[in-house]
């Protein structure tokens, strides 16, 4: 809403002209996330304006002026205590878009006290009403009149001077007239709840009332916010900080971690939840701004790892956004960043340190966030890996109590590999840890950091096979026919066959082959198909001696020992296949085309044999 100027003959400058109907489209769909904001910028443009009238007035007693809000269901009305507005501030600054009182001569070097740094705001009331009504008296002449300014939501406005009858007081008055689309907004009972929602921490009084005859207006923030209060006992403060955590969050917290940074004027809380959640998923933090909430899914106050808090906050120096509903991402946010994260990684070493039944409890919940701020942090590493739980041979077990029973810890690199060696592993009495979930592999090599005497490899397949018994001269001379008609029949897929003892003897065979092996076997395929051509030449340069998979057959298995003795060859290639087949199902990694079709033609084969065999 700019004042017009006269035509300016060619080459001169120009006024930019505004669509104000666009310009409230524009922000109703693009700045701001709701309509219901308008009751923010409202009570945010009260608050400041109560900054600068303390600033005119220091010694002016707590609660002297405040803010009151009204709506019955016509009108919704805020009205303030503050420094006001004269007639030059009015055109000024409501005439004109994009200009903020926070700029004005004398405030200017206050501006770090005010909330909002952005002159639109008023224009969010034309999200639900087509007309406000600013009625304002300066506090900066005792004598000033009343100014009365009419915005129009066509772009035009009328201003005109009142007797200071009009307005007895100082201060302001915004009344819209809200839209019948709009009632969802202005209701008086929403009213009241969207002035709790972004006043509860206001640190001036601000109250309702709905006009119901004979009723009093009610308080909107009759408390200060809990770690702002005193409290006869740490206990009882512990207890108001949880329960305040759960009336906000709705969750009862494993524990309350209270946060103080004196240098941006940051207090607030911080809720562990008392659940698991998905990794890297962030929650939302409410956050406050000199008490006025600013945004309830503020994600970049904490780095990614501390996923396993939501917190509450009421900050000084933050610098909100031109919608005011999320952070600038500035030096000072990066900070406080880093110091909130110190202050989480303090509480995880206090944890550990005085209190194992609280620890042990957030470690169940929250493992893997510990895991991943354990690989870049040292002293969380040093502190919390004996502590942390792993998938072992031995069951899901800290790796402190692993390492007493295991002198050299074997890690695997994939679930699927841990999966084919765990139960021969164990009755191997070898010590194995399921390297494949993130970042477990990476911690269990860091062990010896924290047990100098333990050692730590990763899982070869011969050290594997190394374990398993031979069978004795006469026994492999007599199944020598059926393991070269066995690696025959399992030729296509790279794979040798052995036979072996070892325990259980109930598994009949084992696939030991690793997901590197696979990979390099098949980009050789690749390399032999595209021979000749620029691709193969680069395939083949990178080509290596892959080891084959090995399939190995346990003597000890009842199945397995008459399978050896078949005599027909088409017979024993299909139970070679069938047991190649097993052991891949084992495993439970991805079969390839070749494996699936070999496992459905071995099983028909058989049922057909033995069909053919009843008859």
């Amino acid at each position: 809403m700019t004042l017009p100027r006269p035509a300016s003959p060619d080459g001169a400058d120009r006024a930019f002209q505004v669509d104000l109907r666009g310009l409230v489209d524009l922000l109703s769909h693009h700045l701001y996330s709701s309509p219901r904001v308008y009751l923010r910028e409202l009570l945010q443009n009260a608050v400041d304006a109560l900054t600068a009238r303390h600033g005119l007035e220091p010694d002016a007693p707590d609660g002297a002026f405040g803010i009151r809000l009204f709506a019955d269901g016509s009108v919704v009305r805020v009205e303030d205590d503050g420094v006001g507005l004269s007639e030059a501030d009015v055109h000024t600054f409501l005439a004109t878009i994009g200009r903020s009182s926070k700029r004005a001569d004398g405030i200017a070097e206050q501006r770090g006290d005010f909330i909002g740094q952005f002159g639109i705001g008023l224009l969010s009331c034309f999200l639900v009403a087509d007309e406000i009504h600013v009625l304002s008296r300066s506090a900066r002449t005792p004598d000033a009149p009343a100014v009365e300014w009419r915005g129009h939501g066509d772009g035009s406005y009328s201003v005109r001077t009142l007797p200071a009858s009009a307005r007895p007081r100082p201060g302001t008055t915004v009344t819209l007239t809200p839209r019948s689309d709009t009632g969802e907004w202005t209701r008086p009972a929403q009213v009241h709840a969207l002035g709790r929602h972004f006043g509860s921490l206001l640190r001036h009084p601000v109250t309702f009332s709905d006009g119901t005859a004979g009723a009093a207006a009610v308080s909107v923030n009759p408390e200060p916010a809990p770690w702002a209060r005193t409290f006869p006992t740490p206990g009882s403060r512990s207890r108001a900080l949880a329960a305040y955590g759960e009336e906000v969050f709705g969750f009862a917290p494993l524990d309350t971690i209270e946060l103080d940074l004196p240098a941006v004027g940051l207090k607030g809380i911080a809720c562990v939840l008392p659940e698991a959640v998905p990794a890297g998923r962030r929650h939302g933090h409410r956050v406050h701004v000199k008490g006025m909430l600013l945004s309830e899914q503020a994600d970049e106050i904490l780095p990614e790892w501390a996923f396993f808090v939501r917190c509450v906050i009421d900050a000084e120096s933050l610098r909100p956004t031109a919608s005011r509903e999320s952070l600038y991402e500035d030096d000072t946010l990066a900070a406080v960043r880093d110091a909130l994260a110190e202050r989480l990684r303090a509480w995880i070493a206090r944890a550990a340190a005085s209190d194992p039944e609280l620890l042990g409890r957030f470690l169940q919940a929250h493992h893997l966030a510990v895991k991943s701020l354990a690989v870049h942090d040292d002293e969380i590493l040093r502190l919390l890996l004996p502590w942390l739980p792993f998938e072992t041979t031995d069951g899901h077990t800290t790796l402190d109590e692993f390492a007493r029973t295991h002198r050299t810890v074997l890690v695997t690199s994939s679930v699927e590999e841990f999966r084919q060696v765990a139960a021969i592993a164990s009755a191997a009495g070898l010590g194995v840890v399921n390297g494949g979930y993130t970042y477990d592999r990476e911690l269990v090599h860091r062990l010896p950091e924290i047990r100098p005497e333990a050692s730590v490899a990763d899982l070869d397949p011969a050290t594997l096979t190394a374990h398993l018994d031979p069978v004795d001269r006469e026994t492999e001379l007599a199944a020598s026919a059926y393991l070269a008609l066995a690696r025959d029949a399992l030729a296509v897929f790279d794979c040798d066959v052995a036979l072996r003892t070892f325990h259980p003897a109930s598994a009949p065979a084992l696939l030991v082959d690793s997901r590197e092996a696979r990979h390099e076997r098949t980009r050789s395929q690749l390399a032999r198909e595209q021979e000749g051509g620029l691709w193969g030449d680069i395939l083949g340069a990178l080509r290596q001696e892959a080891p084959r998979a090995q399939l190995i057959l346990n003597q000890l298995n009842p199945l397995v020992r008459t399978a050896v003795a078949i005599d027909e060859p088409e017979l024993a290639r299909t139970s070679a296949e069938a047991l190649y087949g097993q052991a891949a199902l084992l495993s439970r990694r991805p079969l390839r085309p070749a494996e699936s079709s070999l496992i459905n033609r071995s099983f028909l084969d058989l049922l057909a044999h033995a069909l053919r065999k009843d008859s």
